[in-house]
């Protein structure tokens, strides 16, 4: 009976050490949390410790893609036009892109807790397109970006103050 404990808890601790945390789920878009879920779709990458050198992102990583370019652009209230941050976020993410041709990614369209559901989730939609929009006239294969809203249901900040607000009208682009 003992040595039977001790094989679960053996097995247990492995499983244990070979567990990851999801953060696709935070970030919109799987990985998100995107920092997020998607995901996302989240800043904490797919290399993990020793997955490259000190301070380095794998290639190809979400951790990559934060770093190099960023994973999320902000939006005006009610509104799915993008800024010059957005474009210059986008430009940057496009250029990733192409560096990292076998490299496929999910963006997610979020917006704050105003409004009603349906009003967040086609929002949250036309929001994800104008970011796939721009990304594939900037020469990123339209194959390569999958969309969805989340309209209100992931916030990054679960304020209600103008500026969780301002946070949670985004668009979390993720590594599939």
């Amino acid at each position: 009976m003992k040595s039977w404990t001790m094989a679960c808890l053996a097995a247990a601790a492995l499983l244990a050490a070979c567990s990851s945390k999801d953060d696709a789920s935070v970030n919109g878009a799987g990985g998100a949390n995107g920092a997020n879920g998607a995901g996302g779709i989240g800043a904490n990458g797919l290399g993990g410790p020793g997955g490259g050198r000190a301070g380095q992102a794998v290639p190809g990583s979400q951790e990559d893609l934060v770093q190099s370019a960023g994973d999320k652009i902000f939006f005006d209230t009610d509104r799915s036009s993008l800024n010059d941050q957005a474009r210059g976020t986008l430009d940057r993410q496009a250029e990733w892109l192409q560096r990292n041709a076998g490299v496929s990614v999910w963006v997610a369209g979020n917006c704050d807790e105003r409004g009603t559901e349906e009003y967040n989730l086609a929002l949250g939609q036309r929001r994800a397109n104008s970011d796939k929009s721009y990304l594939v006239a900037h020469g990123v294969v339209a194959s390569r970006i999958e969309t969805i809203s989340y309209g209100k249901s992931r916030p990054v900040d679960p304020g209600t103050t103008a500026e969780a607000w301002a946070q949670n009208r985004n668009a979390i682009t993720s590594v599939k």
